[in-house]
């Protein structure tokens, strides 16, 4: 007899949300430890440290890069503000505890100290610029991945048009290679438990895929994942231990999981009708523009981009957001698949 789904009637309650963080700025991405510590990636130009007491510290990033400082956060055109100057947006640890920032605004996989001293490691592949830089995440043999959605802009215009440019570049013993490409908008990637597949988020396709990872980091068997058409545009991800891959579904702002089987179940929906309708209508025709993405958003999480798991047992669950300013969190029935620096 198969094993009951741990999600099996599960919702999350609104009025059970609790929140962390103040004050933040596009808390995209966010990083937890087992000592209750947060990470969250911060428009400023570096990350915010937040205690499991709620204290919290901004650390920002002293670049030797050529992109000078942070970039500024106040009111701009969404195509200037996330393509012009330092903007970490996926982040993992490295082996020694530093954070690997993919940073979407200057287009340059980095890492930084928890002091805030940052190098770049990689800006280039093949001679060639990368592209627009949007996710890292390292696996159990130290090797780094990457996530580059488009090398069109502003990214906008992918976003709107469906480019299919997208790819997926493996760092392996030193060396920078591309992996897999021809993914539309490529976003967050996570494995299963036994790092055989690798789940890949195609945010304007709107669906995830997968592919068997090979012994010398080789993609292969590509398939689709779930539906092919999510309903939204998917960001991040993240598997529970289960095995449901959870995901954020931007801009309609919703939290969805999909079951071992593909099925597709909503977790949190926080959109709002008539702005979900209208985009959603615009995705099918091909017509999403800045200014439909601007107007679309919720009030728990704007802009609903990632899910962590983190708590001692891995049952606490925050959702990052491009336009909150703090972090909502509340208990799985199910513990997250633990990170490679969780274990």
């Amino acid at each position: 007899m198969a094993k009951a789904n741990p999600l099996d009637g599960f919702t999350v309650d609104p009025a059970t949300l609790q929140y962390i963080g103040r004050d933040l700025q596009r808390p995209e991405c966010i990083l937890a430890e087992p000592d209750g510590t947060l990470w969250s990636a911060d428009a400023r130009g570096g990350v915010m440290r937040i205690a499991a007491d709620g204290t919290q510290t901004f650390i920002g990033q002293k670049s030797d890069s050529r992109f000078g400082g942070a970039a500024e956060a106040s009111a701009q055109s969404i195509e200037d503000k996330y393509t012009h100057g330092t903007l970490p947006n996926g982040l993992a640890f490295a082996a020694n505890g530093d954070i690997l920032i993919s940073n979407f605004g200057t287009d340059l996989l980095e890492v930084m100290t928890r002091e805030g001293d940052t190098r770049t490691l990689y800006d280039r592949i093949d001679g060639k610029p990368i592209g627009k830089v949007n996710f890292v995440l390292r696996d159990s043999k130290d090797r780094i991945w990457i996530t580059v959605s488009t090398k069109v802009n502003p990214w906008t215009t992918a976003a709107a048009s469906r480019v299919q440019d997208g790819y997926i570049a493996l760092v392996d013993k030193g060396t920078i290679r591309i992996v897999a490409e021809g993914f539309y908008f490529t976003n967050e990637i996570r494995f299963d438990a036994k790092e055989e597949w690798l789940y890949i988020v195609e945010t304007t396709g709107p669906r995830v895929t997968r592919m068997r990872v090979g012994d010398d980091g080789s993609l292969s068997q590509r398939e689709i994942f779930g539906p092919d058409n999510l309903g939204g545009y998917p960001d991040g991800i993240a598997f529970d231990a289960f095995g449901n891959l959870w995901c954020t579904l931007i801009m309609v702002d919703q939290l969805i999981a999909l079951t071992p089987e593909g099925d597709r179940r909503v977790l949190l929906d926080d959109g709002r009708p008539d702005t979900t309708a209208a985009f959603r209508k615009a995705m099918a025709e091909g017509t999403v523009t800045a200014e439909m993405m601007t107007a679309t958003h919720g009030s728990i999480a704007p802009w609903m981009a990632s899910v962590t798991f983190g708590g001692p047992d891995l049952r606490t669950a925050y959702i990052g957001s491009l336009r909150g300013n703090r972090i909502p969190f509340f208990r799985s029935p199910v513990a997250g698949l633990p990170m490679v620096h969780w274990r």
